[in-house]
């Protein structure tokens, strides 16, 4: 599911989706009972920098500041803390546009993808999932297992992020499909950091896309 604009729609109608997201099922309850829906879905967002999308060049944004941030509370943080992976797209320069800079095919990203997916499978064979994002927190604390530098590190961005429990699992998720996309059966504290980098939630200073992993 495609939201564009995420931050024009109503908080009720953002804020109901966070128990979806989290338990991959609707749960509706009425006098003759509850009823439960599977909706196991990827969700993808967009957002621009500012009501009028110029942030943060000063020189063509008409914002002021208490505007952005009105803007972007619209966007509660326990929504954002289900959402995976949330990436600040910059605008495009002359020079990477048209300089000849070459970046990793279609085909070669889609043998990336799929070397991860086959790493993942042969990791859950025995489990009723098949991919990272479906770990739940018995089955990352099984599966994800760090070294003493790592785990010094996860400290470190644990307490000066002031990461939630929710938060700090989804880095170890991320990461480990980071590593395994690099083909690395370790968690290395350099996938760690691109995996915190993926984190950012910040979202005020470029155009964020946001995508629940799947």
């Amino acid at each position: 599911m495609f939201l564009d604009e995420l931050p024009e729609f109503s908080r009720n109608t953002l804020e109901v989706m966070r128990q979806p997201l989290e338990d991959r099922e609707v749960t509706i309850s009425r006098i003759s009972g509850i009823y439960r829906f599977p909706a196991d879905f990827m969700l993808v967002a967009a957002r621009n920098p500012c009501p009028c999308g110029q942030y943060p060049d000063m020189n063509k944004c008409t914002c002021s500041i208490n505007q952005i941030k009105r803007y972007h509370s619209r966007i509660s943080r326990p929504l954002l803390d289900r959402i995976d992976i949330n990436v600040e797209v910059r605008k495009v320069n002359y020079d990477d546009l048209f300089g000849g800079k070459k970046g990793l095919s279609s085909e070669e990203m889609r043998e990336h993808v799929l070397t991860a997916q086959k790493m993942q499978k042969r990791r859950y064979m025995e489990e009723k999932i098949r991919f990272n994002s479906q770990l739940d927190t018995r089955l990352c604390n099984q599966y994800i297992k760090l070294s003493e530098n790592e785990k010094d590190f996860m400290r470190y961005i644990f307490e000066r992020q002031e990461l939630s429990a929710r938060g700090s699992y989804r880095i170890l998720k991320i990461a480990r499909t980071i590593a395994d996309i690099e083909e690395s059966e370790r968690i290395l504290e350099k996938h760690l950091k691109e995996a915190v980098f993926f984190r950012n939630t910040d979202g005020e200073q470029g155009i964020c896309f946001s995508v629940v992993e799947g």
